[in-house]
């Protein structure tokens, strides 16, 4: 694990923000939100890979989400920062704050991984990857 310090020199002010300190980006600020090429979306922090493309889904919401994450990839823990309880969403490997879930999202889950875009990044599958 990294002290705060190297997370901060790792780390955009926005990426420490939200990854680090349970932030969240304005809606439909993103570009991963509009990421529509064939690859993984993976953590900001420690490149983990979190998400596969054919599991994101445009909610409308104006934050990139996913109904089913890599399995193994991600952790929960319940935020009570709101009103009521949250389901908050964590990176498997090095703790950072990705978004919440939801249960509220499409076939075949019904769950919505509503995720921070600043939290992730997207490597675009290759030309010979088999899923591309």
């Amino acid at each position: 694990m990294k002290t705060e310090a190297e997370w901060r020199q790792l780390l955009t002010p926005e990426q420490f923000r939200v990854l680090r300190k349970h932030g969240t980006e304005r809606a439909g600020t993103s570009p991963l939100n509009y990421e529509h090429r064939t690859g993984v979306f993976h953590c900001a922090g420690c490149a983990q890979p979190l998400f596969e493309s054919d599991a994101k889904f445009d909610s409308g919401t104006g934050w990139p989400s996913f109904f089913r994450p890599i399995e193994g990839a991600i952790a929960t823990s319940t935020d009570y920062a709101m009103i009521y309880p949250r389901t908050e969403v964590h990176c498997g490997r090095c703790g950072g704050h990705l978004g919440h879930v939801f249960k509220d999202g499409p076939e075949p889950t019904g769950l919505r991984y509503c995720m921070n875009g600043v939290a992730l990044g997207f490597e675009a599958a290759k030309p010979d990857d088999p899923k591309a």
